[in-house]
């Protein structure tokens, strides 16, 4: 499952970036829709793909701020993204359990699954915005396109989650019944 998980990461960060979404207005949205979810009461699923698109739009910034300081070196761009996107594992190591479960053929964490989904799905947004920008003649077919598309194509995924949860992860468990006062039996 880890090689999978590897290969899946290795396959979708080893794509160049050619709209670099490192931008305030995709941060703020995704951002936006981070808390919205959370405090929203959503399904952690839910949440997770919008932390995952916020984690790689942090590699993002990451490639950015290399390419401004000419830090080159090889696979820089595949490294600074896959950290960016492993991140997410400090989060288990103090305040978060991690509780795999059968999902499909992998034993994962849904939370965890569901933000590296969630990056994937905002990457995969940035090279549709690419394609269809190149479709256009090098031209956006309306303004902000650049931030919709990969926020529209993340929102897909999280709503795809909302109504097919990965898990019940957030479905009140039922209490106990509830204690009864006995009555002594007078004999």
């Amino acid at each position: 499952m880890l090689k999978f998980l590897t290969l899946l990461t290795a396959f979708f960060s080893s794509f160049k970036a050619f709209a670099n979404p490192a931008c305030p207005v995709c941060m703020v949205t995704v951002g936006a829709s981070l808390y919205l979810a959370e405090k929203s009461g959503l399904d952690k699923c839910v949440i997770g793909v919008w932390s995952g698109a916020l984690l790689a739009i942090f590699g993002y910034f990451l490639i950015r701020y290399f390419n401004k300081k000419n830090w080159n070196f090889y696979k820089r761009d595949f490294i600074l993204m896959t950290s960016s996107i492993a991140s997410i594992g400090f989060m288990y190591l103090g305040s978060l359990p991690y509780e795999p479960m059968i999902i499909g053929f992998l034993y994962i964490d849904s939370f965890l699954l569901s933000n590296i989904l969630g990056a994937f799905a905002f990457i995969i947004g940035i090279h549709l915005y690419d394609w269809m920008k190149k479709k256009n003649g090098g031209h956006a077919h309306f303004p902000f396109e650049k931030v919709v598309v990969p926020v529209v194509t993340t929102a897909l995924l999280s709503a795809l989650f909302y109504f097919y949860p990965l898990c019940n992860c957030n479905t009140p468990q039922p209490s106990s019944a509830p204690e009864v006062e006995m009555i002594p039996v007078l004999e």
